[in-house]
């Protein structure tokens, strides 16, 4: 009997040494989760995963459009060279007294710059302009008279006419012996009538491919001087310059 409680007891013993309710055990780790390091196997046997497509455009590539488009755009053409003559004419009544016979004939761009001289009247441009800065004042500015060689003031200065028709040809070069392109230009024609008053008469013609002539509008400037009343539209010097016109003339016309 007593062999029997003993065996008892040491089985409840051994039970308890080895933990048989749980407490005594040292905890199992919680598994983690493994770093995913490498992309998951695709699901079409392929191996490998599917490359992204190209993004496409909602809008259709119409090329006639795009053409049509294009072509719309203006295209900036080299500028051409000018080819012809430019002839002014006018009516010239020679006058009496001093202070008076003395006009220019010139051209300049749409933008006022000077381009060349046809006629200058001598007196004036060899050097009267220092003593009677009133002769064809606006001429002498335009041209930097002050500034210009003696070689080309003897190309564009004359002698003062006989009364009639007077005529003068630009074959388009300029003052720097360049050639103009085709456009717009201006040209004028100042007279000193008297003293301080003066005339100008100016137009704008196209420099291009067919013949064109052009009546030149008038403005008169009166003013008086020390000794001198002003002129009035009756004065019979209005008469010194009139009926000025351009005509352009293209090279085979």
């Amino acid at each position: 009997m007593v062999a029997v409680v003993m065996a008892v007891v040491m089985a409840f013993c051994l039970c308890a040494c080895n933990g048989g309710n749980g407490q005594n055990e040292a905890p199992t780790p919680a598994t983690e989760p493994k770093l995913q390091t490498e992309p998951p196997a695709s699901t079409s046997g392929s191996g490998t995963l599917p490359k992204p497509s190209a993004p496409t455009s909602d809008i259709p590539l119409d090329v006639d459009s795009a053409t049509t488009q294009m072509d719309a755009i203006p295209k900036h053409e080299a500028p051409t060279i000018a080819s012809g003559e430019v002839v002014i004419s006018l009516e010239y009544e020679r006058q009496s007294g001093s202070a008076s016979n003395q006009y220019a004939i010139w051209i300049e761009d749409m933008d006022g710059n000077y381009i060349q001289t046809l006629y200058a009247s001598r007196w004036t441009a060899n050097g009267g302009y220092k003593s009677r800065p009133d002769s064809i004042a606006l001429w002498a500015r335009k041209s930097d008279l002050a500034a210009m060689p003696k070689s080309d003031v003897d190309a564009i200065s004359g002698a003062t006419p006989r009364a009639g028709t007077q005529t003068y040809t630009w074959d388009l070069a300029t003052n720097t012996g360049g050639m103009i392109t085709t456009g717009e230009y201006r040209f004028f024609v100042e007279g000193t009538l008297r003293w301080k008053n003066y005339v100008l008469y100016s137009g704008v013609i196209e420099i291009g491919d067919k013949p064109v002539t052009v009546q030149a509008s008038v403005d008169y400037f009166y003013e008086s001087s020390d000794r001198y009343a002003a002129l009035t539209g009756e004065s019979p010097e209005n008469n010194m310059i009139t009926d000025v016109k351009a005509t352009f003339v293209p090279n085979g016309f």
